[in-house]
């Protein structure tokens, strides 16, 4: 959740090939495959993704596959990508007063693919597209559905904002420098672009959204309690999550544009402030991935996470092949959580600041936040087909409930 400093002088070398409207555009094509990718594997297991987010299923036999029609989106907002940047290097040539000059060419993509939303091209997935468009915009202001309406849909969706924060943060710098006079998109990164404070708002919207819904949850269970919802706590404990998230935004803010002494503290302070606040907000988000989100024993009590019923730390019902594949995705969400480590190694504690860096820190994010999806829907799989339907539960029973119940939103 920290927000990176710009460190670098000059137009640095993986920016004259990848400029940042196209690293941008990278991420967001790339989850496009990444979602057809979970409706593929997770349909191979049985799971009724659609179902879950209550999408419309399929009218006949004939009709393509939720996860094939997600492929052939990805494909056709794909090619132009290849097509564009292909154009930009034959332009370019890797010279920097060409690469600052054309930043025409990225913003276009940038454009194009937002126009291809709302393109109506049956064919490209219209009823998807738009599902996914009132869903976003239902989402955007911390709404969510109803229990029967989609609501799993948009939690998932937002959950999915809060891995794209920084990349969010990158486009709102991309269109404040092609818009502002004299700038260019494709020059250095001007991430203090539009007010020192403006990047890291946007990085905090996607965690507002989801502290919002987390609210909502709460007072809709203390108007309308159940014997299985219990009084909320769940709900107050995630959005706890997400709040913890603020700090480290805002120290990060800190630390890459204010003087320590202003606000009456030392580098070092300031520095280990952060440092304390990202630590909470990494491994009380590590926890809630696998206590809460993934229904996984490996922090409940010994009797619960010994049970013969089911393999150490993980739970009765499964659906992933091997045991070994849980144990993974554990290790991964771990290390892929506690990247801002690398800030503490004296070889690498420059790496977040490197525009490749950033890069490769926004990818992994995405990376994680994919691999999440799986085990995630398959939780609310479980959930739904091996206890009571859900009623009003968001998350499972916060007091430790394994097999209690508790719709992901991207284009289908």
């Amino acid at each position: 959740m920290e927000q990176d400093p710009n460190v670098e002088t000059g137009l640095d070398t993986f920016s004259l090939i990848l400029p940042l409207p196209y690293r941008i555009a990278v991420i967001f094509v790339l989850g496009v495959w990444a979602w057809g990718l979970n409706l593929h594997y997770l349909s191979i297991l049985k799971i009724d993704v659609p179902a879950l987010i209550k999408y419309h299923t399929r009218v006949s036999s004939s009709t393509p596959p939720h996860h094939q029609r997600t492929y052939r989106l990805a494909a056709t907002v794909t090619l132009p990508l290849i097509v564009s940047i292909l154009f930009f290097w034959l332009i370019t040539h890797g010279q920097s007063s060409l690469v600052i000059t054309w930043d025409i060419l990225p913003q276009s993509f940038l454009f194009l693919l937002a126009v291809f939303f709302f393109i109506p091209i049956h064919r490209l997935s219209r009823a998807g597209r738009y599902r996914f468009l009132t869903t976003l915009k239902r989402v955007s202001i911390g709404g969510i559905a109803e229990a029967d309406n989609g609501k799993f849909g948009d939690i998932l969706l937002a959950d999915v904002l809060t891995s794209y924060a920084k990349v969010l943060g990158d486009l709102f710098v991309s269109i404040c420098m092609f818009i502002s006079p004299g700038v260019s998109s494709t020059d250095k990164p001007d991430r203090s672009c539009g007010g020192a404070y403006m990047v890291p708002l946007i990085i905090s919207i996607p965690s507002l959204i989801r502290l919002r819904q987390c609210l909502i949850e709460f007072q809709r269970v203390r108007k309308h309690p159940t014997s299985s919802s219990g009084w909320g706590g769940q709900h107050l404990a995630n959005a706890l999550k997400y709040s913890s998230a603020f700090p480290v935004i805002i120290l990060s803010a800190l630390q890459r544009g204010t003087n320590p002494n202003d606000i009456g503290m030392s580098e070092a302070g300031l520095f280990r402030l952060w440092l304390f606040f990202v630590f909470l907000n990494s491994f009380y988000s590590f926890y809630w991935d696998v206590a809460k989100d993934w229904d996984l024993t490996l922090f409940s009590p010994a009797s619960v996470r010994n049970n013969p019923e089911h393999p150490w730390g993980l739970r009765r019902h499964t659906h992933f092949h091997t045991k070994e594949m849980y144990y993974g995705a554990i290790v991964i969400d771990l290390m892929l959580r506690c990247t801002w480590s690398f800030k503490l190694s004296p070889h690498l504690d420059h790496f977040n600041d490197l525009e490749g860096g950033i890069f490769v820190m926004e990818f992994l994010e995405v990376l994680r936040r994919w691999m999440w999806i799986f085990f995630r829907v398959e939780t609310e799989w479980v959930r739904t087909n091996r206890g009571p339907l859900p009623d009003d539960i968001l998350l499972g029973d916060f007091n430790g409930g394994i097999d209690s119940p508790s719709s992901p939103d991207f284009p289908k």
